[in-house]
């Protein structure tokens, strides 16, 4: 396990989050535009805490995926740069918590502050794990070359390559094995 629990939430919740903006992969359309659309991504991924439901919220949460996008490709030491000003403007005290069956795990917000702030600084908390661990390496963007999705590799060996958001994997296998009967033929 590189990441605590905690964090690996937090990743790929992030990851969720900055997949549902257009891309090449899966969709052209933004797949995160009503406030249902957010409380059922919230709900699949257990985000607890205060949840306004309004459409502020919605586009303050929206706000933040470009953001997260380049903290995810960025070089650790502008990375830092980011994640100390994110941690910075909201104020973030960190704290040991458990709730909802979790062991211990760091908040540096609390459960009624607003969502965009939670998510921001839950997601600067994940970052700041991820550059003391030096496993930046494993925050990726797909290898597919028809997709820009986000991804977090978690195998034991570091390999994994393609995103779980338009079955890229098997997209790209398939076209190599047509590439490989082609050139056979």
């Amino acid at each position: 396990m590189l990441f605590t629990h905690d964090t690996v939430d937090a990743l790929v919740f992030l990851a969720a989050l900055v997949n549902t903006a257009p891309s090449r992969s899966h969709s052209d359309e933004d797949e995160l535009t009503t406030t249902q659309q957010l409380r059922d991504l919230l709900d699949r991924y257990g985000y607890a805490g205060r949840r306004d439901g309004t459409e502020r919220e919605l586009q303050d949460v929206l706000a933040l995926r470009e953001p997260i996008r380049q903290l995810w490709t960025m070089p650790s030491e502008q990375a830092v740069v980011v994640v100390n000003r994110m941690l910075a403007e909201e104020g973030a005290v960190p704290q040991l918590v458990r709730h909802d069956g979790l062991d211990w795990h760091i908040h540096a917000v609390g459960f009624d502050a607003p969502l965009a702030t939670r998510i921001k600084v839950e997601g600067a908390m994940s970052f700041v794990d991820v550059i003391r661990t030096e496993h930046r390496d494993r925050l990726r963007v797909c290898s597919a070359d028809d997709c820009d999705a986000v991804l977090i590799d978690q195998s034991r060996n570091g390999s994994k390559r393609f995103c779980d958001v338009g079955n890229c994997a098997n997209r790209m296998h398939v076209n190599a094995y047509r590439a490989r009967k082609a050139a056979q033929a």
